[in-house]
C-alpha cells in the first residue's frame, strides 16, 4: 500500500522538482501537486509537465493533500507553513527537506499548532538549482534522515519514512538537535570552507595575474563546485544552524592551528599520521556507497 495518495510539494527547485519526478516515476498513481512563489518557476514547471497540477496559490495546492512537503529555504519554512494553514486538511501530514531540523521544527510548530509535523532531510543534491535541475534518481542510494518530535505519531513517522524509501533513499531516524550537529560537520562546515577558499582565490586574482583560475587543479575545482551552490539556501542554513556551525568552526580552527604548527616545525610524522587517517575516511565513504572510486572523481576529459 502506498504511504500517500495526494502529495503537495511547495518549492520547485532542485529538491522539490526531483521529489516530484521521483514520485511520478516510482509511484505513478500518486497525484502530485506543485506550487512555487515565483511565477516564472510555476510557468517552467507547467511547461516541463513537472506535476499533475501546478497551482497559483499555496492554499489551493494543499486543499486535498494528505502530505505536504515544504521545499523552501530553511528560514522561509514558517512563512510557507503559515500561508497554507487555513487550507490544510486536518489529517494532512506536513514535512520538509531542510538541512536544519531544530529551527525548522520550531517554525512549523509555531505556524501550524496542533498539526502533524514530521520533518525530514534527504542528504542529496547538486550545485544546480531550479525546476529543470531536478532528476528522478537524485535520492537513490542516498540517506534521508527523518527527525520527528518526541511525541510524534509513530504511524505518521513510518508513512513519511516509507515515502523516502519508495523513491530509493535509505532512511535513518535522528533527534533534530543531533541531526543539526552531525550535518554541521558533514555538510555545513565543508560548504563554509569552500565558500571561504574560493572567495580568497577571487581576492588574489590580481596578485596572481589570473593564474588561480587558469591553473585550477582538481582540489580547487571541487571547492568551486560546492561554492556554486544556491546562495539563498546556504545563507539561511548558516543562520538557522548557527550554534552547531559555530561549535564545529571553533573545533576546525583549533585543528587548523595544530596543522599550522606541524608545518612550521617540520613535524612530518604529524602530517603523515593525519593524512593517513583522512585517507581511510575517504575509503570508508566509498565502501558505504556514498561516492565512487573512479579516477579524478569520475570527471570526463
Amino acid at each position: 500500500m502506498l504511504p500517500f495518495a495526494r502529495v503537495t510539494i511547495i518549492g520547485l527547485g532542485l529538491i522539490g522538482s526531483s521529489l516530484a519526478r521521483a514520485i511520478r516515476a516510482d509511484m505513478p498513481t500518486v497525484r502530485v501537486t506543485g506550487y512555487d512563489a515565483d511565477p516564472a518557476v510555476r510557468d517552467t514547471a507547467r511547461r516541463i509537465d513537472l506535476c499533475d497540477d501546478i497551482t497559483d496559490t499555496a492554499g489551493a495546492s494543499v486543499t486535498d493533500a494528505d502530505l505536504v512537503v515544504l521545499c523552501v529555504p530553511v528560514r522561509a519554512m514558517g512563512a510557507a507553513a503559515a500561508e497554507i494553514a487555513d487550507d490544510l486538511p486536518v489529517d494532512a501530514i506536513v514535512s520538509d527537506v531542510g538541512s536544519c531540523k531544530a529551527d525548522v521544527l520550531a517554525q512549523l510548530n509555531a505556524a501550524l499548532p496542533g498539526r502533524t509535523i514530521i520533518p525530514a532531510h534527504p542528504v542529496a543534491g547538486t550545485e544546480n538549482s531550479g525546476p529543470e535541475a531536478g532528476f528522478a534518481t537524485l535520492f537513490k542510494g542516498r540517506w534521508s534522515i527523518v527527525t520527528p518530535p518526541a511525541d510524534a505519531d509513530p504511524i505518521a513517522v513510518e508513512r513519511v519514512a516509507e515515502l523516502w524509501r519508495r523513491v530509493g533513499a535509505d532512511v535513518e531516524m535522528m533527534d533534530p538537535a543531533h541531526h543539526d550537529l552531525v550535518l554541521a560537520v558533514t555538510s555545513h562546515l565543508p560548504h563554509l570552507i569552500a565558500y571561504t577558499i574560493v572567495g580568497t582565490a577571487s581576492d588574489l586574482e590580481n596578485v596572481t595575474q589570473s593564474e588561480v583560475i587558469k591553473y585550477s587543479a582538481g582540489g580547487f575545482r571541487d571547492f568551486t563546485r560546492i561554492a556554486a551552490s544556491d546562495p539563498t539556501m546556504w545563507r539561511d542554513v548558516f543562520l538557522a544552524n548557527k550554534d552547531a556551525v559555530l561549535e564545529m568552526l571553533q573545533r576546525f580552527s583549533e585543528d587548523l592551528s595544530a596543522l599550522q604548527r606541524a608545518i612550521r616545525w617540520n613535524d612530518g610524522d604529524a602530517l603523515f599520521n593525519l593524512f593517513t587517517r583522512t585517507r581511510a575516511i575517504r575509503r570508508s565513504i566509498i565502501e558505504q556507497g556514498q561516492d565512487d572510486a573512479k579516477p579524478d572523481f569520475g570527471r570526463s576529459h
